[in-house]
């Protein structure tokens, strides 16, 4: 019997005893740290179930698999022969026949550590013990037990932690203390919060406040602000003035056309230029395009100074400039353009088709040079959080082969080996699931003859770390 116990966690007790009672054979106690799992766990293994064959193991991060089902059988079993090359279910039956143990009682504290592997076959011999087995596990994950009752671990209320506290502590203050009712009220009810009270250096902190200068950088802020503002207005009036002031007079005429001289020298220059294209365009098919669009674009003259008489002239000759020079051009170069412009977009897509085959060539035979990965190699490429369902374990291929023929499973399954206890093992698995919901569908797919084999979950990850063991 535990020294004391508060009256929440007594009826707590009660509740799981009860809950195994009706038939629930695995129970998993929830709770962040520091609200008491352990003590909670130590006063159910002593004051219930007397007549029972008791184990208690309390796990860490650094206990392996093995430790943990050697530390279980030996405390269930007297003297257990342990083969650690079988799993924790197959062990316990066989240690079963051999010794019968009567009722058992197993308390597992620290619950996160266990591996995926070890919850399968908790949950296997809870459901499938030959004799009865009570399973009690206290843990901070919330859904690690598929199959297990989940009660949650409440935190203590106001007057239970003041009772907590003077089980611990003589001279507590009055309950009217700044200081402690603060203590009370931020521990949140948790017991190893409570617990860590130290009377001589719990008192009020009493602090001189420092100067705030947060009033400061809001004026330094406001006043850089109206200075920005003010430049930008200053230099808009600025532009407006030297626009008013500097540009009113620079207003120039502009010519609109062109004397006759100057159009008869246009045409002797178009002509010559012209000349120059046909022969670039024999060498340089793909500038016929270009060329042609810069020199068939209208020549814009510069603004001529005229006086009133000629502007006035000017205004009653308003030709086209572009359309006088286009004019002038001979038919014949204009016919040679379009010719030299559609024999170059064949070159360019000619050009396109060619090198864009072996690039097609190259691609297709990238694809046909895939292989597809076997064995170990196959479980490398899955992600780690993806689980398998395994089938089968032995340490000879030939019979994992036989059982892939007859059962009919040749390309739906695969096949890593690893090493146990410096033996190789052959693992036929099947599938490959994102979620354990999903593989537990998957089960349902396979054949009779192949689930009566009880075939149970793995992580990818644990599949890396047993093939990772064949090189170490």
């Amino acid at each position: 019997m535990q020294s004391q116990i508060l009256p929440s966690r007594a009826a707590l007790v009660d509740r799981i005893a009860l809950q195994f009672e009706y038939g629930q054979n695995l129970i998993c106690l929830l709770g962040p740290s520091g609200l008491g799992k352990s003590y909670l766990l130590e006063t159910f293994i002593t004051d219930k179930y007397l007549d029972f064959n008791k184990a208690f193991v309390q796990l860490s991060g650094k206990m392996t698999d093995q430790q943990f089902m050697t530390e279980l059988l030996e405390q269930s079993f007297s003297n257990p022969l342990i083969d650690h090359s079988l799993s924790l279910s197959e062990n316990f039956y066989q240690l079963y026949k051999q010794q019968p143990c009567g009722d058992c009682l197993w308390v597992i504290d620290g619950g996160r550590h266990l591996s995926e592997e070890l919850i399968q076959q908790l949950e296997i011999l809870a459901k499938q013990s030959p004799s009865t087995l009570y399973i009690l596990i206290a843990s901070q994950s919330v859904g690690q037990f598929s199959q297990a009752v989940e009660i949650h671990l409440e935190a203590l209320n106001l007057s239970e932690s003041k009772q907590l506290m003077r089980w611990f502590f003589d001279n507590l203050p009055v309950e009217e203390d700044p200081v402690f009712r603060t203590f009370l009220q931020e521990a949140h009810g948790n017991p190893a919060l409570l617990l860590a009270w130290q009377p001589e250096q719990q008192s009020a902190d009493i602090r001189v406040p420092e100067k705030s200068y947060k009033l400061l950088y809001i004026i330094l802020l406001l006043l850089t602000t109206m200075l920005l503002i003010i430049g930008f207005l200053y230099k808009a009036d600025m532009t407006e003035w030297w626009k008013a002031h500097y540009q009113q007079d620079t207003v120039s005429a502009v010519a609109t056309a062109l004397p006759a001289e100057t159009i008869v020298n246009r045409q002797v220059e178009s002509d010559e230029r012209v000349s120059e294209q046909a022969l670039d365009k024999l060498t340089k098919p793909e500038q016929a395009i270009t060329e042609h669009a810069v020199n068939t674009t209208p020549v814009v003259q510069p603004p001529v100074e005229t006086s009133e008489k000629e502007s006035h002239e000017n205004e009653i000759h308003d030709n086209n400039v572009a359309a006088i020079v286009d004019s002038l051009f001979p038919a014949e170069q204009q016919h040679a353009a379009q010719d030299s412009e559609q024999q170059s977009t064949e070159e360019i897509a000619t050009a396109i088709n060619t090198n864009t085959k072996p690039v097609v060539a190259a691609l297709e035979q990238t694809t046909e040079s895939e292989l597809t990965l076997e064995g170990n190699a196959w479980y490398l490429t899955q992600p780690d959080e993806h689980y398998v369902i395994q089938l089968l374990a032995v340490t000879k291929p030939e019979i994992s082969d036989k059982f892939i023929s007859e059962n009919d499973l040749l390309g739906q399954v695969n096949t890593y080996r690893s090493l146990r206890s410096g033996k190789p093992w052959w693992i036929v698995t099947y599938g490959s699931y994102a979620t354990l919901n999903e593989a537990k569908k998957g089960v349902t797919t396979l054949s009779d003859n192949v689930r009566k084999n009880q075939p149970f979950y793995k992580k990818i990850s644990k599949i890396k770390q047993e093939i990772a063991s064949l090189n170490q």
